[in-house]
C-alpha cells in the first residue's frame, strides 16, 4: 500500500512564508509527476503546481513568482515553497502523485490534505 503523507501546513500572517512537504512511503513503487493542488471553502480543488520526474514545472498563474514546486526523487519527496502569502492563498492544500506499483500504472494518489491559513 503506498500512502502520501503531507506536513508544514499552519497560520501564518500576509507575506509570510511556509515550506509543505509531501513524502511518499510503501514498497515496490515508482513516481512519475507528482503535485500540489488547494480547495477553499465552497470551492472546487485547483491545481497549484505540478512537477515531473526530471523536474519540468507547471504553476497556476495565481501562484507564479511565489511558489516554488520541488521534490527529491530519493525521497520520494514533493515541496512547496510558498513565498508572499495572500489571504486568498486559504486552503486545504493536497499533494498527489502518478504512481506505477510493481511496474503496473495504478492511477493518481492523493494524501490527506494540510491546511494552510494566511491571516493576521
Amino acid at each position: 500500500q503506498v500512502q502520501l503523507v503531507e506536513s508544514g501546513g499552519g497560520l501564518v500572517q500576509p507575506g509570510g512564508s511556509l515550506r509543505l512537504s509531501c513524502a511518499a512511503s510503501g514498497s515496490s513503487f515508482s513516481i512519475n509527476a507528482m503535485g500540489w493542488y488547494r480547495q477553499a471553502p465552497r470551492k472546487e480543488r485547483e491545481l497549484v503546481a505540478t512537477i515531473t520526474n526530471v523536474g519540468n514545472t507547471n504553476y497556476a498563474d495565481s501562484v507564479k513568482g511565489r511558489f516554488t514546486i520541488s521534490r527529491d526523487n530519493a525521497k520520494n519527496t514533493v515541496y512547496l515553497q510558498m513565498n508572499s502569502l495572500k489571504p486568498d492563498d486559504t486552503s486545504v492544500y493536497y499533494c498527489n502523485a502518478d504512481l506505477y506499483v510493481s511496474g503496473w500504472y495504478r492511477g493518481v494518489y492523493w494524501g490527506q490534505g494540510t491546511q494552510v491559513t494566511v491571516s493576521s
